[in-house]
């Protein structure tokens, strides 16, 4: 689960980081339903359980440090400013990933019922739960590669296939 909401997240904050020059609006979320601040709070649980924290941790100083990359390929003779720009920048905004952990709990609390929640919890804390937290990274780990490997077999496969029709028209790529 880490490895697959580490991609999402990485995916998301870097569709976000377009910077050249227009600004890029994501589309808008999906309202949430209406969520009991205890849906909520197991939804923090979960979250914590799961240690879904330490994705997004670095989320602020990565996206400080590549809108200065972004903006230094048009202004290389900024360098020392942006540099020195990105620490005060990095400061005012420290802490504002733990927005992140706010809405994920939103968003669990929306798709979930209350009871539901505090049913996965119970789950998590049970020694069937407590395997899977530990051993879920692994799994989704070796899935990917596994899927990873397949793809780039697959794909060679298909340049395969995409050549020999090629040779059937006479023509070598």
């Amino acid at each position: 689960m880490r490895y697959f909401v580490n991609a999402l997240l990485a995916a998301g904050l870097a569709f976000g980081l377009s910077l050249s020059g227009a600004s890029a609006q994501a589309p808008a979320p999906a309202p949430l339903k209406p969520a009991s601040p205890a849906a909520v709070a197991a939804a923090k649980e979960i979250l914590t359980m799961k240690n879904v924290s330490a994705m997004y941790a670095a989320a602020v100083p990565n996206i400080v440090q590549r809108t200065k990359e972004t903006l230094l390929q048009n202004n290389l003779n900024y360098q020392k400013d942006l540099n020195e720009v990105a620490l005060v920048v990095a400061k005012a905004m420290a802490g504002r990933e733990k927005d992140i952990g706010e809405q994920m709990a939103k968003i669990y609390a929306s798709d979930f019922t209350e009871q539901e929640l505090k049913d996965l919890v119970t789950f998590y804390k049970s020694p069937l739960g407590q395997k899977l937290l530990a051993q879920e990274p692994k799994t989704i780990s070796a899935s990917m590669q596994y899927m990873n490997q397949w793809a780039q077999s697959f794909a060679e496969e298909v340049n395969g296939q995409f050549r020999a029709e090629m040779r059937k028209r006479g023509k070598e790529i």
